[in-house]
């Protein structure tokens, strides 16, 4: 049974609800090439880069842009409008049962931490009070390749100065779920087990989740 010291957590779709927030931005900027863009789709977005994200919701429109400039031109446009959604974010956007679990892994002497995709991770975390509670953030600003390289999770292990299979990860993502597991790191998933299927264990949500409960998570 492994020795988890160390808990990550994925942001978006974990900590607090923004991919209501990704899915108006990025169904508004469909709307504006005359697509349609589902909550469906929305799903293969989910754990990974803006550019990333942009080049599959254009093969989904059938179109092409060729021009980094004017690929990283709509990004940027789609992440403002993100951001006016996260910018009226408080305390509230928090899921249900996050915080008291987050409270208790501190007060059991867990290390926890962050690790998001998002570049927007730290203005989240200051809108709902989180912005000095973990021992560690490693956001899209601080990595080079996004989920499902295990470069953010890995980089979360070494800023808490633990070995990557004493981590436990939690994320609602596949790429995420993949990322985590190619650190060596425990898999958890948070949501559908029918997008998470390679996690180690699958839970709904944090509503009934405690620290006495890591233990069954390992086995």
């Amino acid at each position: 049974m492994q020795e988890i010291k160390a808990v990550i957590f994925d942001l978006d779709g974990v900590v607090v609800d923004t991919a209501i927030f990704h899915y108006k931005a990025w169904k508004r900027l469909a709307d504006e090439y005359g697509f349609d863009f589902t909550p469906e789709h929305n799903e293969k977005l989910k754990g990974i880069s803006r550019l990333e994200s942009l080049d599959i919701l254009l093969s989904i429109g059938g179109i092409e842009i060729d021009s980094i400039d004017e690929r990283n031109r709509i990004a940027n446009l789609k992440n403002d409008w993100y951001r006016d959604y996260i910018l009226k974010m408080t305390p509230n956007d928090i899921l249900p049962g996050v915080k008291n679990f987050l409270i208790d892994l501190k007060n059991t002497n867990y290390k926890i931490a962050i690790g998001s995709s998002s570049k927007n991770a730290n203005t989240i975390l200051e809108r709902i009070g989180f912005d000095s509670f973990f021992d560690a953030v490693v956001d899209g600003l601080q990595i080079s390749k996004s989920k499902p390289d295990p470069e953010v999770f890995l980089k979360a292990a070494a800023k808490l100065n633990i070995n990557p299979e004493n981590c436990m990860v939690f994320e609602d993502a596949a790429a995420g779920i993949e990322a985590a597991k190619r650190a060596g790191m425990l898999a958890i998933g948070v949501g559908k087990y029918e997008h998470l299927s390679n996690a180690d264990k699958v839970i709904p949500d944090f509503s009934n989740m405690n620290v006495l409960m890591i233990d069954n998570l390992t086995k």
